[in-house]
């Protein structure tokens, strides 16, 4: 259970005092075995549950984790997840939904809301992974999305048509690979603030994504912050936390 359904279960009498403090004097980290030390307050202090980065970990540890986060929160999120990891997963979770586009497998409480709008575009088809990533990170905390795929400036018709609804967003998040020129067009549309993503998508020269992170770094337009290449779990974090700043003035709630 979350801290304030602890509380709010106190206040109404359903659990006692005693009962709610036993929850809140375990230590604010849980060590599983010699592999993991788990962050269990993580969702007090900022707001956001600890997430999986499910590539590179052995079964049992991936296995064991998923089990307990899932346990602590009644619903966890793991990046990165291949196909064969995510069968191993759903052996065991069947109701664990896994999308192979982002890699992202998940299980949510049923009855979530969401707030907000984040925009989030992206240059290219190419480009839906990692704009997959963000966007179901965004929803999974909380946010509501409206996702603009295939709005290069190749064609730049194609963003400008939807221009409006993305001026709209609370945050938007730009995603594109080859030169990653994207992200400067729109933060020259939009008042409210643009996170770039650079992804590995391109030919010889985009140089596994530096040739977009270069261009994104040094754009004219204000207003833009840029994380690491094809890091859309960061972008959606980040939106987020705009996100709900927003909501929390009264915009889009």
């Amino acid at each position: 259970m979350e801290a304030h359904e602890i509380l709010e279960k106190v206040k109404s009498g359903e659990i006692s005092v005693e009962e709610a403090y036993t929850f809140f004097k375990r230590q604010p980290f849980e060590e599983l075995g010699d592999y993991a030390k788990l962050d269990m307050h993580r969702r007090i202090r900022s707001g956001f549950a600890e997430v999986i980065f499910c590539s590179g970990k052995a079964d049992e540890f991936l296995l064991s984790i998923f089990e307990r986060l899932y346990n602590q929160d009644g619903e966890v999120f793991g990046t990165r997840c291949d196909e064969r990891q995510a069968r191993l997963i759903q052996n065991k979770y069947p109701m664990a939904v896994y999308d192979k586009v982002s890699g992202i497998i998940k299980i949510e409480k049923p009855d979530k809301k969401r707030v907000g709008c984040i925009a989030v575009c992206t240059a290219g088809t190419a480009d839906i992974k990692v704009a997959e990533e963000a966007a179901q990170t965004a929803e999974y905390f909380g946010s509501n999305v409206k996702r603009f795929y295939d709005v290069g400036v190749s064609g730049i018709h194609r963003l400008l048509a939807k221009v409006d609804e993305i001026q709209s967003a609370n945050c938007v998040i730009a995603i594109a690979g080859m030169e990653g020129a994207l992200a400067s067009v729109i933060g020259g549309l939009v008042s409210n603030p643009v996170i770039a993503v650079p992804t590995s998508v391109g030919y010889g020269a985009n140089m596994g994504g530096i040739s977009a992170l270069l261009t994104m770094i040094n754009s004219c337009a204000n207003g833009i912050a840029v994380v690491n290449i094809d890091n859309g779990y960061g972008a959606g974090y980040m939106a987020t936390q705009i996100n709900r700043l927003a909501v929390r003035e009264g915009k889009n709630e």
